[in-house]
C-alpha cells in the first residue's frame, strides 16, 4: 500500500506575508547547538536573497522554527524557499556528525525503504504556512512568534532570547547580531490599502 505524505497547499496572493513553521525530526530539540543555529541563520539569509524574500520576523525554538516572510515576486514558490532554507542546514549538520562519529547520526538516519536510508534533520513535509493579509493579523503573528520563548519559560522577556527578531524590533531596528539572519521587517506601505 503506498504511503501517504502530508501535504500543505501553498497559495499566494500578491502582497501577502507568509507565516511558516517547520520542525526538527520527531520534534527532537536539535536547535540547542549555537553552531547549528548559525547554520540556520546563514541558510535563511542566503535563501531570502536568492529566492527574493524579505524576512519580517523569526524565532528558533529548540525543536521548531517560525518565520514570517514577505515574498517580493508575484508568484513565489514557498516550497522552493523552504527547501533552500532546510537542505543546507541538514547537509552541514550531517557532515559535522559524520566527522565527529556522533551517535546522533544513527538516530537521525532512518530506513526510508528496504535498502535505502536517509538522514533527517527536519520533520518530513512542508510544515505550516499561513497567509497574512491584514495589519492586525500580521502584528499578532509577529507577537506570537516573538513570545514563543517566553511562553515556554526559556526567558522572561522576548527580547532576551538571542535566536529571535524580537530584540531587533524592540530596539527600533538598531540591534544587529552577526549570528542572526539579516532582518527587513515590514515593507513600507504594507498596511496601506
Amino acid at each position: 500500500m503506498p504511503e501517504h505524505r502530508k501535504r500543505v497547499k501553498h497559495y499566494h496572493e500578491p502582497g501577502d506575508l507568509h507565516e511558516l513553521t517547520f520542525s526538527c525530526y520527531q520534534r527532537m530539540p536539535l536547535l540547542t547547538n549555537d553552531t547549528w543555529r548559525r547554520y540556520l541563520s546563514d541558510s535563511i539569509g542566503s535563501s531570502c536573497r536568492e529566492q527574493r524574500f524579505r524576512l519580517v520576523a523569526f524565532v528558533f525554538m529548540p525543536e521548531h522554527v517560525h518565520l514570517i516572510v514577505d515574498p517580493l515576486d508575484e508568484e513565489p514558490d514557498i516550497g522552493t524557499f523552504l527547501a533552500a532554507v532546510k537542505r543546507p542546514v541538514s547537509a552541514r549538520v550531517k557532515q559535522t556528525l559524520v566527522q565527529r562519529g556522533s551517535r546522533l547520526l544513527e538516530k537521525l538516519t532512518i530506513l526510508e525503504r528496504p535498502g535505502k536510508t536517509v538522514f533527517r534533520f527536519w520533520q518530513e513535509g512542508p510544515g505550516y504556512d499561513r497567509n497574512l493579509q491584514q495589519e492586525r493579523t500580521a502584528l499578532s503573528a509577529i507577537d506570537y512568534v516573538h513570545m514563543n520563548p517566553v511562553r515556554r519559560r526559556l526567558v522572561e522577556r522576548a527580547s532576551l532570547w538571542k535566536w529571535s527578531s524580537a530584540r531587533w524590533y524592540e530596539t527600533d531596528r538598531q540591534h544587529v547580531d552577526v549570528d542572526l539572519p539579516e532582518m527587513h521587517g515590514l515593507r513600507p506601505g504594507f498596511f496601506v490599502g
